[in-house]
């Protein structure tokens, strides 16, 4: 979990758009962020397990 300040510190218009930094809506991660639904690997892999995210499903083969 992300501590407060750093996403506080995200959530500001950086100086530059190279600082941009993303980080999960849920839980403030930013490491191995998604940016197609604005997640972290880690939140995506819940959500898509109980079926909150519509048109992901766990594939099997």
């Amino acid at each position: 979990m992300a501590v407060e300040g750093q996403i506080a510190k995200s959530k500001k218009k950086p100086k530059f758009s190279t600082r941009i930094v993303r980080r999960c809506f849920k839980c403030g991660r930013g490491r191995g962020f998604m940016r197609k639904f604005g997640l972290c690997r880690i939140c995506f892999r819940e959500m898509a397990n109980k079926g909150l995210i519509p048109g992901i499903k766990k594939s099997s083969w």
